[in-house]
């Protein structure tokens, strides 16, 4: 599916009053659900070349339950971003404790949470040295390219 048209389905989607649509073409789907004023949207895809991935999953612009413009926007700290996309888990397994917890002292290099993309567990190393001020991303919920994660005050 062409991206424009994708563009131009979301742009009549947001300006219309309908709450959610799904699109299928071919191994493409597409679906859109409309909350108040946010939009979100779901697409999923398949990729036929990838046996064991039959169906691959790709949030984009999912509302983060933790965020909000005032805790973003007013830090008196570091805010340490997501390098890629995928799936944030606080600990290396759902038994272990979490790598760091808020108020939790870090150093530079230390892990804070693994990003799981393609079944490949990425670990997220702190930038800096310092306090966890706020975890803003709940366990195992998607993220986004460059979406904060933590913040950090630094020492």
């Amino acid at each position: 599916m062409d991206l424009k048209l994708v563009k131009n389905i979301l742009t009549l989607i947001s300006e219309s009053d309908v709450d959610e649509v799904s699109i299928e073409e071919g191994g493409f789907k597409i679906k859109i659900k409309k909350n108040s004023d946010k939009t979100v949207q779901t697409v999923q895809y398949q990729v036929p070349s990838m046996p064991e991935l039959p169906q691959s999953k790709a949030a984009v612009g999912t509302p983060d339950v933790r965020t909000t413009e005032k805790s973003a926007d007013k830090t008196d700290g570091e805010v340490i971003k997501s390098p890629i996309v995928g799936t944030f888990y606080e600990a290396s397994s759902p038994e272990s404790e979490p790598f760091v917890k808020e108020g939790a002292k870090v150093q530079k290099g230390d892990t804070l949470c693994i990003i799981e993309a393609m079944k490949i567990m990425n670990e997220i190393e702190s930038e800096y040295s310092g306090t966890i001020q706020k975890i803003l991303v709940n366990n195992a919920s998607p993220v986004e390219f460059d979406q904060p994660l933590f913040i950090i005050k630094k020492d």
